[in-house]
């Protein structure tokens, strides 16, 4: 009984072990094969969170445009994921504006009872809780709302 006993236990836990380096060499060659198979005018997101569409690649970089006129080059392996277009994408932001409106409901009630009350200085100081737009993090602004936000400070 105690001779079984042994190899058991190391079945027990190499298979598992086993297992796990399958899946991660599975997810690494998925990841692998999605950052090749990129091309000009795919929307993509690095490992930073930056997005951009691509404009120039080559064996080893990509250049990027993360703003109108603004190109900047990347290795690779920086790409997160491609970012879904046309068709794909309208059917994605549905799914996820649904999400969204609860996130920017919980997050625009907090913020605002923080700026109404004085407990978060930097929300009042920086002027997100008082110029009418939602204070939501992660939401994108557009290039040109960047510009008019500036001109009017």
């Amino acid at each position: 009984m105690a001779n079984l006993l042994f190899p058991l236990l190391l079945v027990v836990l190499l298979v598992p072990m086993f297992l796990g380096v399958r899946r991660q060499k599975r997810e690494a060659q998925k990841v692998a094969d999605m950052q090749e198979s990129v091309k000009v005018g795919d929307q993509v997101t690095t490992t930073s969170g930056l997005y951009g569409t691509v404009v120039d690649l080559d064996e080893e970089t990509i250049d990027l445009e993360i703003a109108e006129d603004v190109v900047t080059t990347w290795l690779r392996a920086a790409i997160r994921d491609v970012r879904p277009t046309g068709d794909a994408a309208d059917s994605a932001e549905a799914d996820s504006a649904a999400d969204e409106s609860d996130d920017e409901a919980i997050a625009g009630t907090a913020v605002e009872g923080a700026a109404t009350n004085g407990t978060n200085g930097s929300a009042a100081a920086n002027g997100s809780a008082t110029n009418g737009s939602s204070p939501v993090s992660g939401a994108e602004e557009s290039v040109e709302d960047t510009a008019a936000r500036l001109r009017k400070d």
